[in-house]
């Protein structure tokens, strides 16, 4: 049996960027039709558009939509404008290292196509965002390949965070193993956290699978250690918006205490990072920056005010893994210990 999902959350159509409104998913399916730069920049940072790989994906077809408006006839007249496009791009959202991947991807071949007319520089900035959607694609599943020789049918497995489809071109991250199980017919039993303050897992993760026929079973965030002691889990697997040269690991709030849980629980921790999300020029987790979201995420998070009125509130998008609660890190060129990424050019 085939598993698949069919929301696709970035899609090119013709001369526009089509994508998913993640922020209203499960109970609307809307696709956001956008033409501008500025645009795109507003979907990343409101988080219509999320997931390392699916920021990456719309960050290189949000800098094309800039540079085809760029009037400049002359390289070097054009070229600023590309910069100055880029860098305000940049500024959406500083985490997921995929965003700036993208970014300096386009931009290299911008260089690369220098000596050409402006007209076919372009097109190839087009051709590369493609590309980069359909390398994405076939990153995921050899993810999905490598990290499926890490479990056995019938294992319970927990993720934490949407690490699925809906964050890259297809069968995500952390998730791939979950739809190469299916179409194996191994029988898997998934266990998501809801991922609060966003309920990225309750919203997305949990969606994706059940539509997909894989089991899936949705609990809250501070049930993990529970399902663990119960013996209902024996592998966690969870995505990574950023992996600093030591091995440790950004990625959803939360994520640091599933992986503290994990090892006192003696269950593998399992982190599946395609390499644009590998920043070797990061030492450490400490030095990756960790976004702070708007306190009414917290405050108003489901619906209705659940928070007295001014009060204090602190709100990190994310957190950081150290390498030693990590068992091991996969990846599309294979699997990996931790203190093994800085070595992975060789």
């Amino acid at each position: 049996m085939t598993a698949t999902t069919t929301l696709a959350p970035v899609k090119w159509e013709e001369d526009r960027l089509l994508l998913l409104d993640q922020t209203l998913l499960p109970t609307q399916t809307l696709y956001l039709d956008l033409t501008k730069i500025e645009e795109v920049w507003a979907a990343i940072r409101h988080l219509q558009v999320r997931g390392a790989p699916a920021i990456g994906m719309a960050a290189a077809y949000g800098l094309y939509l800039g540079i085809r408006e760029i009037e400049a006839t002359d390289f070097d007249a054009f070229w600023a404008q590309v910069e100055e496009k880029a860098s305000y791009l940049a500024t959406s959202r500083p985490t997921a290292v995929n965003l700036f991947w993208a970014i300096d991807r386009i931009k290299g071949r911008v260089q690369l196509e220098a000596a050409k007319p402006i007209s076919e520089i372009k097109q190839a900035v087009l051709d590369e965002a493609i590309e980069i959607q359909a390398e994405d694609e076939r990153v995921c599943r050899t993810i999905g390949e490598y990290a499926l020789t890490l479990l056995q049918d019938g294992m319970g497995v927990l993720t934490h965070c949407n690490p699925g489809a809906l964050a890259t071109a297809a069968y995500g991250t952390a998730t791939a193993p979950f739809y190469l199980a299916k179409e194996r017919g191994w029988d898997l039993k998934v266990f998501a956290d809801e991922t609060r303050p966003v309920l990225q897992g309750a919203r997305l993760t949990a969606y994706e699978l059940q539509q997909a026929g894989i089991d899936v079973t949705l609990i809250c965030d501070n049930m993990a250690a529970v399902v663990m002691a119960q013996k209902k889990v024996q592998a966690v697997i969870v995505g990574t918006d950023r992996v600093a040269a030591n091995g440790d690991v950004a990625n959803k709030i939360g994520t640091y205490g599933v992986a503290v849980l994990a090892q006192a629980h003696g269950i593998p921790f399992y982190v599946a990072a395609p390499l644009s999300s590998i920043d070797l020029e990061t030492p450490t987790g400490a030095d990756i920056p960790i976004e702070e979201r708007p306190a009414e995420e917290i405050t108003h998070g489901l619906g209705k005010q659940v928070a007295p009125d001014n009060i204090q509130v602190y709100n990190p998008a994310f957190d950081v893994t150290p390498a030693k609660y990590i068992t091991a890190i996969v990846t599309e060129k294979g699997i990996f210990k931790p203190e093994e990424i800085k070595d992975i050019q060789k």
